[in-house]
């Protein structure tokens, strides 16, 4: 078809490779998946005690975005990717063969690490070999190939588990080694070494600390979290507000399934539905998408008003994928494109631990008006994309200008 053939033209190899490794990867993630049941069915915790290891895990992922991000910009793309990959897949067989509780815990904060170590390296690879006209495509494919491979993950675990959980364990490393020897034969080191008489922009080689200091990049990382706090509620705290309507737990997975099955369909269409619009005005329009949705499950009592809200929000989700990574990899300097990526990272696992927490309580106390105040949360993000988007535009032009090198190495494309 014709919209496929436009979506996909004129990439690099190296992208698709990076593509492949990414789908293999998500394929086979099945061991954290269904860690909180594991722990309270196969070794006997508490829902308490499950929700502390998931927490480890999540506090190694906050370590490893950072940590992936500085050493992508020292080691090199590929050395971080397969540094994090090769580890996680030793450490996976580990965690399947751990007994007690406080060495899972152990395990699972350092597989949290691991796993996050290739994200900043991959998008800064990704933006190493794509001009800017094309990343909003490729970050929009690079989307789709993570929730395609997570959907197929969530279909498989469920039956292996059936027979075995330690296959989890075991599937899921070996899975992980297949994305390492596939990044090791295919994927070229994109990082490019170079030693200028000056930096290309004001202070761009003075490490992580320049990255904490820039206003505009934290701001636009800020309204990054709010999109996340209000992602992770259709993950955790719209199962209890679906409980509490007397829906069975099939309800609430067919909510989930119904949104990765959008994602999967319909993600391909988002580059022609946005075209070459402003990013800040498709990200308000996510926005208002993800408060819209939000806000209905006030009215919500019955399955099908479940559905219509997370097919909205699903759609905003779509809509803010692509121009959110185009806009951080417009925002980062050349020298410092791993470290800028590990920040920006961080909000994900920031927000996987505030966004149930928080919503639990709010939930409790606010009862139904807690889904009011995400909608309104989520018209906020939308104003404060249209108010700060002139700064970030003209932000994003001085370092093009400023920059030395030219942002993309040429490579043969996939037709």
């Amino acid at each position: 078809m014709r919209f496929v053939r436009e979506s996909v033209a004129g990439l690099p190899r190296t992208f698709w490779m990076l593509f492949s490794a990414m789908l293999v990867n998500r394929v086979g993630a099945f061991g954290m998946l269904l860690l909180p049941i594991y722990l309270t069915t196969a070794r006997g915790a508490s829902v308490a005690v499950a929700g502390l290891v998931v927490g480890a895990y999540g506090a190694g992922g906050a370590g490893g975005t950072l940590l992936g991000g500085v050493l992508a910009d020292r080691w090199g793309r590929k050395a971080t990717y397969l540094a994090g990959t090769s580890t996680a897949a030793v450490l996976m067989v580990g965690l399947g063969l751990a007994r007690p509780i406080w060495l899972i815990a152990v395990l699972a904060a350092a597989v949290g690490l691991a796993h996050s170590l290739p994200g900043p390296a991959t998008v800064a690879a990704i933006v190493d070999v794509l001009p800017e006209a094309d990343r909003s495509r490729a970050f929009n494919l690079q989307f789709w190939a993570f929730n395609m491979g997570g959907a197929i993950a969530a279909a498989l675990a469920g039956v292996i588990a059936e027979f075995s959980f330690l296959a989890l364990f075991l599937i899921d490393a070996g899975m992980t080694a297949v994305t390492a020897v596939l990044v090791w034969r295919l994927v070229p080191e994109t990082l490019q070494r170079r030693r200028p008489a000056a930096a290309a922009v004001p202070g761009e080689r003075g490490g992580l600390p320049v990255v904490l200091r820039d206003r505009v990049f934290l701001t636009f990382v800020g309204l990054t979290f709010v999109l996340a706090l209000l992602t992770v509620q259709g993950q955790s705290i719209l199962q209890l507000a679906m409980e509490g309507d007397g829906l069975r737990p099939s309800a609430y997975g067919l909510v989930v399934s119904l949104g990765g099955a959008m994602i999967v369909v319909g993600q391909l269409f988002v580059p022609r539905l946005i075209g070459a619009r402003r990013h800040a005005v498709v990200l308000a329009a996510a926005f208002t998408l993800l408060a819209l949705g939000y806000s209905t499950v006030f009215l919500a009592d019955r399955l099908w008003v479940y559905v219509a809200a997370a097919s909205v929000w699903t759609v905003g989700q779509m809509l803010a994928a692509p121009p959110n990574a185009s806009i951080i990899a417009e925002l980062a300097p050349t020298a410092l494109r791993g470290r800028y990526q590990g920040v920006f990272f961080l909000v994900f696992p920031a927000a996987g631990f505030v966004a149930p927490s928080v919503g639990g309580w709010s939930l409790q106390h606010l009862g139904p008006w807690h889904w009011i105040a995400c909608g309104a949360l989520g018209l906020l993000g939308a104003a404060g994309h249209l108010w700060t988007a002139r700064r970030r535009e003209a932000r994003a032009a001085s370092i093009r200008d400023a920059e030395i090198t030219p942002q993309a190495t040429v490579e043969p494309a996939f037709a």
